[in-house]
């Protein structure tokens, strides 16, 4: 059997909700790894450019952008220095030091109400879709990760989009949940039901493309490293390679539209502030940046987006197939989709094995008398 079938077994051989529960474990996981270091990273730049009152910066705990917004001149409390740092691990010893190993994580439970369903619902479309079109597209398999990232992306952010501008709201001009919905109600009435969806269109740009990059590359890479090590079902440290690669091949080539985003998040929650609409498009902001700082200015932050999006990416997945391979080995009813080795000859059974015979002890046709290694 080859690798991609026997990959895409494993897919089906565990319910949508273990599915479902894989994907939440990993986001919840990836943020407590990844958040320290933006953290940290926001602490350094506020250090050597206080954000004046009024202005806003990007944090990113890994799974999603979190805009913050200084108000009355004053640094937020969760990333104002209390000391000078020399360096990264300066600051992570100080931080801890005075404020305790909790101020790590600053910003971290509203994100993750917002991450948590969003990577959910991201993984687990991934997964079935690529299951369904991989058994549909017969001749084209390789491609079934590239249209179903895409697809999975568009519909996970489509879903989350009025969250996101809710949480914005609620951070940049700090509305009680009153207020906030005679707001949100306003804007229904004058613009629509698609005001809530405003922004959509940005985050698409990124995300799409990186989605169907990141999935494409992840299977070619797993599949080959699976190949090199000659087994038949990931490793974590296979799923850690692939998805770091991956992750950094995605993040170099979707850079310049990381690039606008972030600035048009900022240019967006500033505005919010001041209570005064944005104008312009993407491709307008793209245009002023590239008449500014010349074409470079679309790869400005080329090495922190890697150095963040690389662990992340390896992070999110090696901890989402571990939670899969956990689920398939535990279902006593269904098919165990990696092979199993018995007696001293190694024979190799796949699908056509069910877990539950082999912890029942029940001989299996033409296997009789073995040993089990």
């Amino acid at each position: 059997m080859s690798y991609q079938s026997s990959a895409s077994s494993a897919s089906v051989s565990i319910s949508p909700i273990q599915q479902m529960v894989a994907s939440c474990s990993g986001a919840i996981i990836t943020s407590i790894f990844v958040t320290p270091l933006d953290v940290v990273k926001i602490r350094l730049q506020a250090q050597k450019t206080p954000f004046p009152k009024g202005k806003c910066f990007v944090y990113c705990n890994g799974l999603m952008d979190h805009i913050c917004v200084c108000v009355n001149g004053n640094s937020r409390a969760w990333y104002k220095a209390s000391n000078h740092f020399n360096g990264t691990v300066d600051a992570f010893i100080k931080i801890i030091r005075q404020e305790g190993i909790k101020s790590l994580w600053s910003g971290l439970p509203p994100t993750l109400v917002m991450a948590v369903p969003a990577t959910v619902i991201y993984f687990t479309c991934y997964d079935q879709l690529c299951t369904a079109l991989k058994a549909r597209m017969t001749d084209h398999t390789q491609e079934a990760p590239l249209l179903a990232g895409g697809i999975a992306r568009v519909g996970s952010a489509t879903v989350i989009s009025p969250l996101e501008l809710i949480r914005t709201k609620l951070q940049s001009q700090k509305q009680s949940y009153r207020e906030l919905t005679d707001c949100i109600r306003s804007a229904v009435e004058a613009e629509g039901w698609l005001s809530l969806w405003r922004g959509l269109g940005p985050t698409l740009l990124r995300d799409v493309p990186f989605s169907a990059m990141y999935w494409y590359n992840y299977e070619r890479a797993k599949s080959f490293l699976c190949q090199h090590y000659n087994t038949s079902e990931p490793t974590i440290r296979i799923s850690f390679l692939s998805g770091a690669l991956s992750g950094s091949i995605a993040a170099i080539v979707t850079l310049p539209f990381d690039v606008v985003k972030t600035r048009r998040q900022v240019e967006l929650g500033e505005l919010q502030a001041k209570n005064l609409s944005c104008q312009g498009s993407t491709f307008k902001c793209m245009s002023r940046i590239v008449a500014e700082q010349g074409f470079s200015g679309l790869f400005v932050g080329f090495l922190p987006r890697l150095i963040k999006v690389a662990p992340a990416c390896a992070i999110m997945i090696s901890t989402y197939e571990f939670g899969k391979a956990f689920f398939a080995t535990e279902d006593p009813t269904g098919y165990h989709s990696s092979p199993l080795q018995i007696g001293k000859r190694g024979y190799n059974l796949h699908e056509l094995t069910k877990i539950g015979q082999l912890k029942t002890g029940k001989m299996l046709p033409g296997l009789m008398s073995l040993d089990f290694c």
